[in-house]
């Protein structure tokens, strides 16, 4: 009975389009009402859910984000990458999917990468012939990028809850990361490979790589010092994160010099923002997950899983089908909290890998930003552009078969994720 009642009311307010982390919410308190708890019961699962000493690391890595693109670090990482490959066919394209790659190592976040990069690259992609639709949809899908390389927001709510190392988790995401970023690439160049469109730059001299280099090595070394300072056993990833911010505030205002001192209260209230709505997320979610568990319902869903097959390949497939199912209509860390206590057991059932499968289901996520109806990559970059969602989704497609694609390679060879942190032999 239960089970009825949060689910029923949990999609009916999906229906009446109310947002998943209040549907949670509310369907976890109608479900705490229906077993005779306390209401009490509710902000106190509430607060459980966030009150951890890990869960610390987030604020701290969207604040960096939010201070990085406000030193003008996306335009500085564009003007290097551009000046390395832009003269290239297609080098745009090029740069667009790398710079994704490096701000993702300092943001963590999908959106904060679309929303750093966007403003620059779409404009200067459609002067120079692209159009205007194809720039936006590779950098909604680039934007993915920054789920996957560490540091990774997703990834620390994943080892959370599978109880696994952070810094593992960082290291496992390196790999996969920049094979999606080479699977991007590969899809661009042949969509436009018979564009003839596209304006071709003049490939730039020594001087200009090295002043381009010059103006983005502060921003090059923020991954450098947040990973390094981490596997060098320096700091804790939570550590790092308030490194980060340090590091962030140095570089622009001492050395940009593009964030003064009274916009930092703005700069602050951005990252506030960010945080209060993940931390809402996260706490009814875990409301949410909560009652599903003491309800009886997890285990009966896992145990009705289990029951459709025996063979771990067929399994990881439903389980890539429900992650990319669930990531069309609910973010990483609602999906996470909602699928985790149903799937984690059967992945332990099937003895693979945990860390390997919390970079799957981040990956699966990250293809759910691009994806329609809820896709929030599409959204940043729809009101970056001033381009319809109707003419996105037409062009993000390529970037979706070659994301899918490069979903079920991590997928069915594990060891592509577990690569790295085997060589620097972290517990799996």
């Amino acid at each position: 009975m239960t089970g009825l009642v949060l689910i029923g009311v949990f999609f009916s307010l999906l229906l009446l389009r109310v947002p998943v982390a209040a549907s949670m919410g509310l369907a976890a308190f109608a479900g705490i009402v229906q077993m005779g708890y306390k209401i009490s019961v509710f902000p106190t699962v509430f607060y459980a859910a966030v009150a951890k000493y890990t869960m610390l690391a987030i604020p701290f890595f969207i604040l960096a984000g939010v201070i990085m693109d406000h030193a003008g670090i996306s335009k500085r990482l564009i003007a290097l990458a551009n000046a390395c490959v832009g003269h290239r066919r297609g080098g745009l394209a090029v740069v667009t999917v790398i710079v994704a790659c490096f701000f993702a190592a300092i943001s963590g976040s999908g959106p904060a990468t679309v929303a750093a990069i966007g403003g620059v690259l779409i404009p200067a992609m459609s002067r120079q012939g692209y159009s205007k639709d194809f720039a936006t949809a590779l950098v909604a899908s680039s934007g993915g990028i920054g789920m996957i390389i560490p540091p990774s927001i997703p990834f620390i709510i994943y080892a959370m809850l599978a109880e696994v190392s952070v810094g593992t988790m960082f290291m496992a995401g390196v790999v996969p990361g920049l094979l999606f970023g080479m699977f991007f690439v590969v899809a661009a160049l042949l969509y436009l490979h018979n564009d003839k469109n596209i304006i071709v730059q003049e490939r730039r001299g020594f001087q200009e790589r090295w002043k381009a280099f010059k103006g983005a090595v502060w921003a090059l070394m923020m991954p450098v010092i947040i990973l390094g300072g981490i596997y060098g056993g320096i700091f804790t990833p939570t550590e790092a994160a308030g490194v980060a911010v340090v590091y962030g505030l140095l570089v622009g205002m001492c050395i940009y010099r593009e964030i003064k001192l009274k916009e930092l209260w703005i700069v602050m209230v951005d990252s506030f923002v960010s945080s209060a709505i993940i931390m809402f997320i996260m706490g009814c979610a875990g409301a949410f997950t909560w009652i599903l568990t003491t309800s009886g319902v997890t285990k009966e869903l896992t145990d009705i899983l289990l029951s459709l097959t025996n063979n771990r390949n067929v399994m990881l497939f439903i389980i890539t089908v429900i992650f990319i199912i669930a990531g069309c209509f609910v973010d990483s860390a609602s999906g996470f909290y909602l699928l985790l206590p149903i799937l984690l057991p059967i992945i332990k059932e099937m003895n693979y890998p945990l860390i390997a499968f919390g970079v799957i289901a981040t990956a699966n996520f990250a293809l759910g930003q691009v994806t329609p109806p809820v896709g929030s990559n599409l959204f940043v970059a729809c009101n970056i552009a001033d381009v319809s969602m109707k003419s996105l989704v037409a062009k993000v497609w390529p970037f979706l078969i070659a994301g899918f694609i490069c979903l079920l390679l991590i997928t069915y060879v594990p060891q592509i994720i577990t690569y790295l942190p085997t060589l620097l032999d972290m517990r799996l």
